[in-house]
């Protein structure tokens, strides 16, 4: 049974001192990893720059050992020879996954790299590094099962799933996705994640109001579970110290 973080490495701002923004971003790691199982490092959210998951996955793993992290690998801008660079470095590290995604456009107007997310899992399954790190696509929490084919021709370790919206998503998923293993995530909520929430179409008031019993039925579905918080580490570091009392 886990319950991951979801984790967005600081942003890279001309006005802000960077390697104090990663100290404390480790720091909230460290608190928050006394009640989760693993974390989950994105990469440029929405395309923004920010602090590559590598450059503090391993510190993280320093401080912490024995942490399982995985991590989010865009393909978008990336030629061949980076994506195996990144993820050759991910098993140096000693991170437990990747989860390979096309990526939002980069904000820097970086040209795409026409790279494929399932031709990419399918490629270094070729090159055995399934046998050292596990590989992950991203799926939809609604998907049109009809149009997955290369995905699940990949044979990933898995998928991770869009923010799920109801229980019914997750049985939907698990029921078709038999063999895989699935990650639902789930978005924490909290006023202080309503732009998140409107972002995913989520009705706020109804999603608060069954949300622990989404969580506990969604872990016992698939006993994987990412919760994202991305504007609350502070709600989200409550709620979770409540569960583990």
């Amino acid at each position: 049974m886990t319950i991951r973080y979801e984790a967005n490495p600081p942003k890279i701002l001309p006005d802000v001192d960077t390697n104090e923004s990663i100290k404390k971003f480790v720091e909230k790691i460290k608190i928050i990893s006394k009640k989760c199982d693993a974390i989950h490092l994105t990469e440029n959210v929405l395309g923004f720059q920010r602090v590559s998951p590598i450059e503090v996955g391993k510190i993280i793993k320093r401080e912490i050992p024995d942490l399982p992290i995985t991590v989010s690998l865009r393909v978008r801008d990336k030629s061949e020879k980076e994506i195996l660079g990144f993820v050759d470095n991910c098993i140096s590290i000693g991170f437990s996954g990747i989860l390979i995604l096309m990526g939002d456009p980069s904000q820097s107007n970086k040209e795409d790299s026409g790279q494929i997310p399932s031709s990419v899992v399918k490629r270094l399954k070729q090159q055995k590094v399934d046998s050292k790190i596990d590989l992950y696509l991203s799926i939809s929490n609604k998907p049109n099962f009809s149009k997955i084919g290369k995905k699940v021709e990949a044979n990933p370790k898995g998928f991770m799933t869009q923010v799920i919206q109801n229980i019914e998503q997750v049985q939907n998923l698990y029921d078709k996705l038999k063999g895989f293993s699935l990650i639902p995530i789930l978005l924490y909520p909290s006023p202080k994640n309503e732009t998140s929430a409107k972002f995913l179409n989520l009705d706020l008031a109804e999603y608060t109001q069954k949300f622990e019993e989404l969580l506990n039925k969604t872990h016992a579905i698939t006993g994987d579970v990412l919760l994202t918080s991305p504007s609350d580490f502070n709600g989200l570091n409550n709620f979770l110290e409540k569960r583990s009392n």
